[in-house]
């Protein structure tokens, strides 16, 4: 359900959903559409650690992840006009969830587990799935986390039928609903 929210033209915007949504893939068009920066948070983690998240995790488990995200989130929700992708955990922490809500528009790029697995489950750069069983992790994953991401965002769409290029339509036509307009010609 969308929630009604009071906005300017120049907050940001914020991708949420599991890992293998598109969240990197609609971020980058939107943020090109709307002449704006894209951030993408594990990129950030990786660029400013200088490991990536499957060393991290081996050396500092979840927990010592999960800081390092919430302490770079807390610095992205904090700019303006930028279009963020989060990792697919970064609403299991309440303040992370209470940041992207009050500091931008959250849109929840929602996917069924299966549709999920069926682009992961090959990918060896996302150690929640280093599993003997990555799609029934997708489906826990997704039960826990669903609720999480609802509870924080202002838009839900599901994306399971549609094209990269509908998605970005779609969410540009929501986003210009709530008063943030692209910058170049689109269809919207």
């Amino acid at each position: 359900m969308n929630k009604i929210i009071r906005i300017t033209e120049n907050a940001s915007v914020f991708l949420i959903g599991l890992m293998g949504a598109g969240k990197t893939t609609i971020g980058r068009t939107i943020a090109y559409r709307l002449r704006r920066r894209f951030v993408d948070l594990d990129y950030e983690i990786k660029a400013r650690t200088g490991a990536c998240i499957p060393v991290i995790f081996a050396h500092e488990k979840e927990d010592g992840f999960r800081h390092r995200e919430s302490t770079i989130l807390n610095e992205l929700t904090r700019c303006k006009e930028i279009v963020l992708a989060t990792g697919g955990g970064t609403v299991m922490r309440p303040q992370n969830r209470k940041w992207l809500h009050a500091r931008g528009i959250v849109i929840y790029l929602r996917v069924a587990p299966y549709d999920l697995w069926l682009r992961t489950y090959r990918d060896k750069n996302r150690p929640l799935l280093q599993t003997d069983n990555p799609r029934a992790e997708l489906e826990l994953l997704f039960e826990l986390r669903d609720p999480l991401y609802r509870e924080c965002a202002h838009v839900v769409i599901e994306t399971t039928q549609y094209t990269v290029s509908s998605l970005v339509n779609i969410v540009l036509m929501k986003l210009k609903l709530i008063g943030i307009r692209p910058l170049l010609n689109s269809d919207v």
